[in-house]
């Protein structure tokens, strides 16, 4: 295979949550993921899908929370006309900086998300060197351990964010992603569902989107690459006018 002999030195890691009716890959208050049979072998098989563009490992583009400027509305800028189609695919690939915050994981507030902050990123740097620019940092929290059927799957989104019951996954706040910008970084990865706290996401996404950044959410294995220097890859659908969308995240682990 080309593969083998290209990349033969490194191990190719799966980083992407699977879509099931059954798995809780989609926003608990939006349109859930289903799929149906459209035809059954009569000479072939497929079948239809609804999915919100952000369903399972997905990318946020900065139209996500950016409007268009000519709206009127909030935080609208030129940026905001970046959609999924336009957002370049370059910036979702580069070489990773995973930083472990599985501390926080489950140490919430019923209904909140324990903040992931600036001295978390500081601390790692003291250990690893200067997160280098265009890099793609990872926030591995160990949440996607529950992103499993049944009811211990509920804690992955439904729960914290619908019920208030139990707290919600680690995410950063908004110095942390002002100190990744800082530091030239193009692409902030979590296998949190989503790069906003359960309390307010609404700070987090505008800061690092307005300054286009791009978040992808959703991860899973990340335990399974290094503390840096691998390399990672999101290739999301095109779609025309998106919010951003889902897709296919590996790595390339030494």
């Amino acid at each position: 295979m080309v593969f083998d002999r290209v990349l033969g030195n490194y191990k190719l890691v799966d980083l992407t949550a699977t879509l099931d009716e059954k798995l809780p890959g989609s926003w608990p208050t939006h349109i859930p993921f289903q799929k149906k049979v459209w035809n059954w072998y009569k000479e072939y098989f497929t079948e239809w899908l609804i999915l919100d563009e952000h369903t399972g490992t997905h990318f946020d583009a900065p139209s996500h929370f950016i409007p268009k400027p000519d709206t009127g509305l909030p935080y609208a800028s030129a940026i905001g006309n970046t959609t999924g189609e336009y957002v370049n695919i370059g910036q979702l690939m580069g070489v990773t900086a995973v930083i472990d915050v599985t501390e926080l994981n489950g140490i919430g507030k019923n209904g909140e998300s324990p903040y992931i902050d600036a001295q978390h990123i500081l601390v790692w740097e003291e250990e690893n060197g200067t997160i280098q620019p265009d890099s793609i940092v990872l926030f591995y929290s160990g949440w996607d351990k529950y992103y499993v059927a049944g009811e211990e799957g509920n804690k992955y989104a439904y729960n914290p964010i619908v019920k208030k019951e139990g707290p919600g996954w680690p995410a950063p706040n908004v110095a942390a992603i002002e100190l990744l910008i800082e530091r030239g970084v193009k692409c902030v990865g979590t296998d949190g569902t989503s790069m906003g706290s359960v309390q307010d996401g609404l700070p987090v996404h505008v800061t690092g989107l307005s300054k286009g950044l791009l978040y992808v959410e959703a991860l899973t294995n990340l335990d399974k690459l290094n503390v840096k220097g691998d390399y990672f890859i999101f290739l999301p659908l095109k779609v025309a006018g998106s919010s951003g969308g889902p897709g296919r995240a590996i790595a390339f682990v030494k």
